[in-house]
């Protein structure tokens, strides 16, 4: 008897590799092994509902797009035996990174005809679910402005961040681990599942998706002429060396401010109000990964190659000041 699974494809993700998805999926998945469904969405939520309602009728729903349609598709998988699939088509995809995914559509699809199913937990912040990133801070400061924006991908994500870094402040957070209450000069502060916000950049280098953890990422106040060197060490994963980061495993972790926090979950903009509450939910969803011969080899060299025309005019406009 055949399987069942449903790609839920989001036109308008990411840098338009999804165009060609629909013709992938027929060409690469094994027929006489699954019956196939293809949706797409038509709205800012409608991956949520579409995997709400197939959750526990289907073998794998498969999120085509970005880190937000996955994050929606996951979501509505939480707590389910359906599980999740990734076809990264995406800016940043961090969490198909992490999970070492294929970027070749092709590979990625041919990888879900013998999947190896891979049980990851969930961070929750307020009402809001993150499967991969979540955080306040720069970080969040930048996915709202992003959110507004027309161009798309790194290239694009990563002028903004030049644009605006020299701009923003580090501001005072009420933080609570274990009963425990200080008071944070931070720039930002992220929640992190995985390793990485995207594009191999690790802001939490020993992050593991399964350990019942979140990696509470810090970065504090810092001279703005070290910015370079701080982008360098999260794509070689030695941030968690820097003496402006620091990182604290924890399940759980309360957030004061006295003003209406913005926040990002998967890079989607969120609001928080004044008191955000973080904790773990253990192997919520079950994820449909690559078998090892079709595994994504990380290129760590590919965000430096990316940041080569911004980096120069980061540091050029800090040196005036």
């Amino acid at each position: 008897m055949k399987k069942k699974i449903l790609f839920i494809v989001n036109p308008v993700s990411g840098i338009g590799k999804q165009k060609s998805v629909e013709g992938y999926i027929h060409s690469e998945m094994d027929k006489q092994k699954w019956d196939i469904e293809i949706k797409y969405t038509l709205r800012k939520g409608h991956a949520f509902e579409l995997s709400s309602k197939a959750a526990g009728k289907y073998e794998i729903v498969v999120a085509v797009g970005g880190d937000g349609t996955v994050n929606e598709t996951g979501r509505g998988l939480i707590a389910s035996e359906t599980a999740l699939g990734i076809i990264p088509t995406g800016s940043g995809n961090g969490l198909a990174r992490h999970l070492e995914i294929p970027f070749k559509i092709n590979n990625a699809i041919r990888a879900l005809n013998n999947p190896r199913f891979t049980p990851i937990d969930v961070i929750k912040m307020n009402e809001f679910y993150s499967l991969n990133m979540a955080g306040i801070g720069f970080d969040a400061y930048i996915s709202h402005k992003f959110a507004t924006r027309r161009n798309r991908g790194p290239l694009a994500y990563m002028q903004l961040i030049t644009k605006e870094f020299t701009k923003y402040k580090a501001a005072k957070y009420r933080v609570t681990i274990d009963k425990v209450t200080q008071e944070w000069d931070a720039f930002l502060i992220s929640f992190a599942n995985s390793t990485q916000y995207g594009n191999n950049f690790h802001i939490a280098p020993q992050a593991k998706v399964d350990d019942g953890l979140i990696d509470l990422c810090v970065i504090r106040d810092f001279p703005k002429v070290t910015a370079p060197a701080l982008l360098i060490s999260m794509i070689d994963m030695s941030i968690d060396m820097n003496k402006y980061d620091m990182i604290i495993k924890t399940p759980r972790v309360k957030i004061e401010f006295p003003e209406d926090l913005p926040g990002h979950v998967d890079g989607e903009p969120v609001m928080l109000g004044k008191e955000v509450n973080v904790n773990i939910v253990p192997l919520a969803v079950n994820v449909a990964t690559p078998p090892p011969e079709l595994k994504q080899t990380q290129n760590i060299l590919s965000p430096l190659i990316e940041m080569l025309p911004v980096i120069p005019r980061a540091s050029k406009e800090e040196g005036k000041r």
